[in-house]
């Protein structure tokens, strides 16, 4: 089975999210964790380099203050890699306050760090979870992100 940094990603998320064990500080020990995991060295690499960029100050991202009417507009790069469902699902998650522009941007650049050539909405949501986790005092956010994903994940209608 092919692992994909997302994989290595929600491996890590699920098996740390909900436990007051905290990842291993040394970067050996939760290689040698997620090797036996049975995860390749290439995706773990990735992904710990992808979580440092998750982790770092995101001072350097071209981020312009919006106005209340104001729109992202997406660059070809980013157009050709976030089809309109996924740029849709995020701007939805900015409309009901789930992501403010900043989170939008920092949710972006980790969406093109993962490589992937086929990003989709539920990989968003992952990332988005990933993202509101990482930054504190947005408890109220990851929650409300966290039932909407479950929530659609069970197929409930509204």
């Amino acid at each position: 089975m092919k692992e994909n940094v997302l994989d290595v990603l929600m491996y890590l998320f699920e098996t740390y999210v909900d436990t007051d064990e905290e990842p291993e500080a040394d970067q050996n020990e939760l290689r040698a964790e997620l090797a036996g995991a049975g995860f390749g060295d290439a995706e773990i690499e990735r992904a710990l380099d992808w979580l440092d960029g998750l982790t770092e100050h995101h001072d350097g991202l071209a981020y312009i203050a919006q106005s209340a009417h104001g729109t992202r507009i997406y660059n070809d790069v980013e157009q050709n890699r976030l089809d309109a469902a996924c740029r849709g699902y995020i701007t939805y998650l900015e409309q009901i306050a789930i992501l403010s522009p900043r989170q939008r941007e920092i949710l972006v650049d980790r969406l093109l760090a993962l490589e992937a050539t086929d990003i989709d909405v539920e990989q968003i949501k992952w990332v988005v979870l990933m993202v509101l986790f990482s930054q504190p005092g947005q408890e109220s956010a990851y929650a409300r992100m966290e039932n909407l994903v479950f929530e659609e994940s069970t197929g409930a209608v509204h």
